[in-house]
């Protein structure tokens, strides 16, 4: 069950020509694929293109209408490996992943499909997820596209450009045989926009076709003597072949007024340093800025007649390229001293060589360039701004799991069977897990990549202490089944490895995996991870079906390890992801309550009188739900624990303080909605004896006051 449905939404792309089309960038891209007469689809989900694996799949009715194939591919190397139908036949494929983790792990295949060249058009989409909102190491996927000589889109972000430029990398790819790289910003991903439809198109060949009239062709295949051509052909052939393709279509674009300098700019980029222009009076909203703007739509490759008639007659631009290191940079200083022209090539000297370029940085970057080239154009020197917060200033607030998260647990588990067997080497893994990091829990040494926990803890051979490894159930299924699992017994490792299975690919917005629970009309699920586990040799598997028993969860960790059984432990961790599972209970617990049906919701909760305060609870939790009030003891001045709202009654709170021998202050509540005549009865009893009660010990109390 993914986080969103866009099943309402992608009947939209039944428009036609003519017909406007209003929606996010990920939209546009699917339709533009369909009006491209792309034959196949793949690819595996990751921001900022996890949405757009959901349309995707939302639409895959409509696509196999028109005869496209689609496959939720198990990882971004299957994904890849499908574009080998673009080799031998003139078919039009696509496939999306995240940059640049998605593109390391397909990076095998993308390697022999850009050595062997295609027939058909081929397309990958990828999410490049770099910059402030990135959760993956800063590097680019420019690195990868000029490794294996791969055409790299940046598109300026505008829909009816983005959907052009997903037509015309059809046609490059197609013109010059080689696979294209199609680069959507996070922004380009969602933002939203209008653009006239034109009609879908069947593929002039499915999948299926060319399956009934198999073709061969040796030297697309990567063995020698081949290999050795291909590198020939693309620097002779193919290189060539896109430079005319990318002048002539002019994929590229010119923005502004002339000036004796000018902008160069990545595509993706634009907006951004529009704003930054506008801020200092050097644009308006349309571009129309009083110096020249060269926009790089093609970040790769470079078209050195472009260049040299954007740089003739100026005396400096400013490049502007957001991260490093400076591949762009590099190249047109030596593209411009080829065409001897005394050009002054101005980039990461004004700007920072790391790190989001946000509108605040191209601001101040622009305005060193000008004041030093332009100063005519550089605005006044503006009043110091008062000093602003420092870091020490701002509480910090890392990130952490869900309200009722059932990998919580997990780690509170964890932190108390280290109270008993001291610190351990803990190997993570990708995944929403990998919060374990942070406070309060503070568990994980490294994280090697996507299903690589087990791996990670393959170097460390247990004699007194065994090392753990966390794996989540998507990176079982995307890698670690082989890579961690597989090579653990083979190795005979005598690790511990936790697969926390909660149904879903959860991290990347809930996508139905091999063992989700849940039904998938267009997928095989319900194949249970034990199962594959055993399947490859572990002896010594346990699955724990409730993650929320704390007590039962740091048992069988002890017992793993303390096992005297040699080679590798799996705990197999069961509970369902609590976001999956709330977008599944909420719509029927408010339908219920609307219908008028009796709806019981459990929480819990402190008792105020109880608690001292001591807020171990929270260092062993970390719950969102979980805060601090004000204490109602006079004589007692700490805040005391408290159980907000949000609460959505997994009772790990309660598990933690009972497992930890902590103290006896929460309580678990049933709200009823709707109650029934019997519910009104037995709640007047209970208030009454309790009343009772009460005033009897309010009697007691006072004669003894007296």
């Amino acid at each position: 069950m993914a986080e969103r449905s866009f099943k309402a939404e992608v009947q939209k792309l039944r428009k036609g020509e003519g017909e406007l089309f209003h929606g996010e960038g990920i939209l546009a891209v699917t339709k533009a694929l369909l009006q491209s007469g792309v034959a196949y689809v793949g690819g595996y989900q990751g921001s900022p293109i996890s949405h757009l694996m959901d349309v995707f799949a939302d639409a895959n009715e409509l696509m196999q209408e028109l005869g496209v194939h689609f496959e939720a591919s198990a990882s971004e190397a299957s994904a890849a490996a499908m574009l080998a139908a673009s080799v031998n036949y003139p078919l039009r494929g696509a496939v999306a992943w995240k940059s640049v983790v998605g593109t390391n792990v397909a990076s095998d295949a993308l390697s022999n499909v850009a050595s062997g060249g295609v027939t058909g058009g081929a397309l990958v989409i990828v999410g490049e997820d770099y910059g402030e909102g990135s959760s993956i190491m800063q590097e680019r996927t420019h690195a990868f596209a000029m490794k294996s000589q791969m055409w790299l889109i940046d598109p300026r972000p505008n829909h009816s450009l983005i959907v052009d430029l997903v037509e015309k990398s059809f046609e490059l790819s197609e013109a010059s045989n080689t696979p294209v790289l199609f680069e959507l910003r996070v922004r380009g991903c969602h933002q939203t926009g209008t653009f006239a439809a034109r009609d879908n198109k069947r593929p002039p060949l499915t999948v299926w076709e060319a399956a009934e009239a198999p073709r061969r062709d040796v030297s697309r295949i990567v063995l020698p003597p081949a290999n050795f051509l291909h590198e020939v052909e693309k620097i002779e052939h193919r290189w060539p072949a896109a430079i005319q393709f990318v002048r002539e279509n002019r994929l590229n674009e010119r923005f502004g007024q002339d000036a004796d300098v000018g902008i160069i700019v990545q595509g993706g980029l634009f907006n951004t340093l529009n704003r930054a222009l506008e801020l200092i009076d050097v644009s308006d909203s349309f571009g129309d800025a009083k110096l020249p703007i060269y926009v790089l739509n093609v970040t790769y490759p470079l078209i050195p007649d472009e260049v040299r008639d954007f740089c003739a007659g100026k005396r400096a631009v400013l490049m502007i390229e957001e991260g490093q290191p400076e591949f762009i940079e590099h190249e047109l200083n030596t593209l411009i001293r080829r065409a001897d022209l005394q050009t002054q090539v101005v980039g990461k000297a004004v700007l920072p060589r790391a790190g989001e370029y946000t509108g605040a940085v191209l601001q101040e970057g622009v305005t060193r360039f000008l004041s030093e080239w332009a100063p005519g154009l550089a605005p006044p020197a503006a009043p110091k701004p008062p000093a602003a917060l420092s870091p020490s200033d701002v509480p910090a607030r890392p990130a952490g799991f869900c309200t009722g998260c059932p990998e919580r647990p997990i780690f509170s588990a964890m932190k108390l069977l280290q109270r008993e067997l001291g610190q351990f080497h803990v190997s993570a893994d990708i995944g929403c897990h990998l919060f374990s990091i942070l406070p309060p829990f503070d568990i994980g040494n490294t994280t090697m990549g996507y299903g690589l926990g087990t791996a990670g803890a393959s170097a460390f051979k247990a004699r007194d202490k065994r090392a753990i490894a966390i794996m989540g159930d998507g990176g079982f299924w995307h890698n670690g089944l082989t890579s961690g699992i597989g090579n653990a017994v083979f190795n005979k490792d005598d690790s511990v490895t936790v697969i926390i299975d909660n149904g879903y690919s959860a991290a990347t917005g809930g996508q139905d995996i091999l063992s989700s629970r849940a039904d998938n009309a267009a997928r095989v699920t319900k194949h249970p991870i034990e199962r594959a586990v055993r399947g490859v040799g572990v002896r010594w598997v346990k699955t724990l079906t409730r993650t929320y028993d704390v007590g039962r969860m740091r048992d069988m960790l002890r017992e793993a390890f303390t096992s005297k059984e040699t080679g590798p432990k799996v705990i197999i961790a069961q509970s369902e992801c609590q976001l999956n599972r709330q977008r599944r209970v909420r719509p029927a617990m408010r339908k219920a309550v609307s219908e008028g049906r009796r709806v019981v919701r459990e929480r819990f909760g402190v008792d105020p009188d109880t608690c001292t305060g001591d807020h171990s609870c929270i260092r062993l939790s970390g719950c969102p739900s979980l805060t601090i009030k004000s204490n109602p003891d006079p004589l007692r001045q700490d805040p005391i624990a408290h159980v907000d709202n949000s609460c959505v009654g997994c009772g790990v709170c309660g598990e933690v303080s009972h497992a930890a021998v902590l103290c006896p202050s929460f309580y678990k509540a049933r709200i009823i909605i709707n109650p029934t005549r019997w519910d009104r009865l037995r709640d007047r009893l209970r208030m009454s004896l309790i009343g009772m009660w009460q005033r009897r010990a309010q009697r007691a109390l006072a004669r003894r006051a007296f």
